[in-house]
């Protein structure tokens, strides 16, 4: 069907965004992790309640736990046994700093530590390839790193020094059917300018001097924004600070490309030579997957309602990546244009408007629509007629972290979807019984943050790595550890 022109909507879009934005403005957040909405504390009850019976999923699947009391697990994988392997992050929001760790899930559900990781996680996930594990390190504290381990827990780094202090972090990996190592790299704040918001994620404090960097040359239109200065609060002063740019300093107009960057999906060979990027744009490129028509998928984390730039209303997506294409971040949501009131956050004036004066190219528009706020990580691609919807991916959804990403009127995500990527259809997959939400919210032993899914080797199991509970309180995320679990589905 074809688009009608921005000039046929404006009229009734600009008519229609006042009316939500009033009704919008007045109503109070309902995120997932808002748990005091149905509780007089908005605390959780340990230990964690898990039951695979509160699990919807369609006729003829079913469903099981094979490990539980996992800390921020993130990913999984198999190796050459056909065994799983679990990654912990060791990090997680909240400014909780743990130690990253490979498990290996036994049969009965013990897991073995394969390796340990120092205070540079988040470890955002496991691929294996000819005889060792692969190993995103977020690098929250000393930069990004791809990580290769053995099955006896020998580590070494292949990548080192992405930037990868901030906001979002070095995901993935994925290895590619040419054999290279595929994985994201996400930016260092919500929308291109560094600010308040980033101090209250803890980075800004310890590294001051720290901001997004382009994969390619870029002119910006040299617009800049005022804030309160974090780092002086007893002055009580104010900083001006522009894209891609060190917070309270403005680069100029001109911005240096450089490798590696910010927003991007990169590729190395395994023995650590020949980093590159393959396509830029992007937010937080979190979950990458090749189909099996070799095509490179993504899901991206769409923009949040805070910050010295905010958007609302933007939505995650998943690509179908071009290589050497540009995909919209810091000035498209969805390959649309940041040129009016569509993303102005209620309450909020002016709305974003453009950082760049050229863009690269026009962005492609994505493979499917994943909603607002629902975190969408993870994903797989089917390829076995024995578990059934070949050639769709399916997505794990971590969940709204409302209100610190903006308000959200009832929880989203917290499910398995499945997209067929050739019409852009979304649908769920595994869902809680008991409601929309996760489990410490609606009740039950079901799901409670998907962040990661996985097809086991044959692809008839699909696994599902679920990082646990996570609170939003006044003061912030509050994630719990020991409430992770690994779920895997199968057909009957």
């Amino acid at each position: 069907m074809r688009t009608p022109t921005p000039a046929l909507l404006a009229a009734p879009a600009v008519a229609g965004a006042l009316l939500l934005g009033g009704c919008y403005g007045m109503r109070p957040s309902s995120g997932g992790g808002q748990t005091e909405f149905l509780r007089e504390s908005d605390d959780f009850d340990a230990p964690r309640t898990v039951d695979a019976a509160d699990v919807a999923l369609p006729p003829g699947y079913r469903i099981e736990a094979v490990a539980t009391g996992l800390t921020f697990p993130t990913g999984v994988t198999f190796d050459d046994e056909g065994r799983p392997h679990v990654t912990e992050s060791g990090y997680s929001y909240g400014e909780v700093f743990l130690t990253p760790r490979l498990l290996r899930v036994e049969a009965d559900g013990s897991t073995t530590v394969v390796a340990e990781g120092g205070r540079n996680g988040p470890w955002n996930g496991v691929a294996f390839a000819d005889g060792a594990f692969f190993v995103a390190e977020g690098g929250q504290l000393e930069g990004g790193r791809i990580l290769r381990v053995t099955p006896d827990g020998r580590t070494t780094a292949l990548v080192e020094g992405l930037p990868s202090r901030g906001d979002h972090h070095t995901n993935g990996p994925a290895v590619g059917p040419d054999g290279w190592i595929y994985f994201g790299q996400g930016t260092a704040t919500n929308s291109g300018v560094v600010g308040p918001d980033n101090a209250a994620f803890g980075w800004l404090h310890r590294f001051p001097d720290f901001h997004d960097v382009p994969c390619e040359t870029v002119t910006l239109t040299g617009r800049t924004f005022a804030s309160e200065n974090p780092l002086t609060p007893d002055e009580g002063d104010e900083a001006v600070t522009g894209a891609y740019a060190a917070f309270g300093t403005d680069a100029g107009r001109t911005v240096e490309g450089a490798v590696p960057c910010s927003g991007a999906v990169l590729r190395v060979r395994p023995d650590g030579s020949g980093l590159e990027w393959v396509a830029w744009g992007f937010r937080n490129p979190f979950g990458l997957a090749f189909a099996p028509d070799g095509r490179l998928f993504v899901a991206e984390n769409g923009y949040d309602d805070r910050g010295s730039r905010p958007a609302w209303g933007t939505g995650d997506y998943l690509w179908a990546v071009e290589p050497g294409a540009w995909y919209g971040w810091p000035d498209h949501a969805g390959s649309l244009v940041f040129d009016g009131a569509r993303f102005d956050p209620p309450g909020h004036a002016p709305p974003p408007a453009p950082l760049l004066a050229e863009v690269p190219n026009e962005p492609p528009r994505p493979a499917a629509h994943l909603g607002v706020h629902s975190s969408s990580n993870g994903l797989d691609f089917s390829t076995s007629a024995a578990f059934g919807f070949e050639g769709e991916a399916f997505v794990a959804q971590f969940g709204d972290m409302a209100p610190d990403v903006g308000k959200v009127l009832h929880p989203v995500g917290f499910q398995v979807v499945r997209v067929d990527v050739a019409t852009g259809a979304v649908r769920p997959f595994a869902v809680n019984r008991e409601g929309r939400g996760p489990a410490s919210r609606v009740g039950g032993g079901g799901l409670e943050r998907p962040v990661a899914a996985r097809f086991s080797p044959g692809g008839s199991t699909l696994y599902v790595v679920d990082f646990g509970v996570m609170t939003v309180t006044e003061e912030g995320p509050a994630p719990r550890p020991g409430t992770g679990v690994l779920w895997r589905i199968w057909r009957e």
